[in-house]
């Protein structure tokens, strides 16, 4: 087969760019997989959002993430079982129902949402890959988070969870 090494060596060479990650992207060591996302930039389209999010807000003494049984000392090699699962949540469930009358803020989801659901494809590429498997405590941590969010109507659990994003991003950048 004389095209075989060419076609080997561009396949490889394909693979090893979308790996590479790009400016101002950050590597997370989650379980088995490595995942390449911008948090800068997911921060900064947040940051300029936040008080208009928050402000929306209706039950402040309420949490979605921060719960005594939700992220906190996640094990290692359960990280990449409930990011996948987190970002699967705010995928089809969150940003779907965090529209608003100001365009800015709507781009600024959508752009959320486009990272998010990159993330979660090149990790759950990872995941089929590498078998990972939830432990029974991601499993019950991502209920108790779900649980949250299924207390409230739609458009307050998701305006209040999309207001938490820090929450998920300082989790993530601390267990990098």
């Amino acid at each position: 087969m004389r095209g075989s090494p060419l076609f080997l060596c561009l396949l490889s060479m394909s693979c090893w760019v979308n790996l590479m990650p790009t400016a101002g992207d950050r590597i997370f060591h989650l379980g088995a997989c490595r995942v390449s996302m911008s948090t800068t930039e997911i921060r900064a389209g947040f940051t300029a959002i936040k008080a208009n999010i928050q402000s929306r807000d209706p039950i402040r003494t309420l949490s979605i993430l921060s719960h005594p049984h939700s992220l906190h000392k996640v094990k290692p090699s359960d990280r990449c079982c409930i990011t996948h699962h987190l970002f699967t949540f705010y995928v089809d469930k969150v940003f779907k129902h965090c529209k608003t009358e100001d365009p800015f803020v709507n781009r600024k989801i959508s752009s959320i949402a486009n990272s998010f659901l990159s993330a979660r494809r090149r990790l759950g590429q990872c995941r089929e890959q590498n078998n990972c498997v939830c432990g029974e405590e991601s499993t019950e941590k991502f209920k108790q988070i779900l649980a949250n969010y299924e207390g409230l109507n739609v458009t307050s659990a998701a305006m209040k969870s999309l207001g938490e994003l820090d929450i998920l991003l300082d989790w993530m950048e601390k267990s990098r």
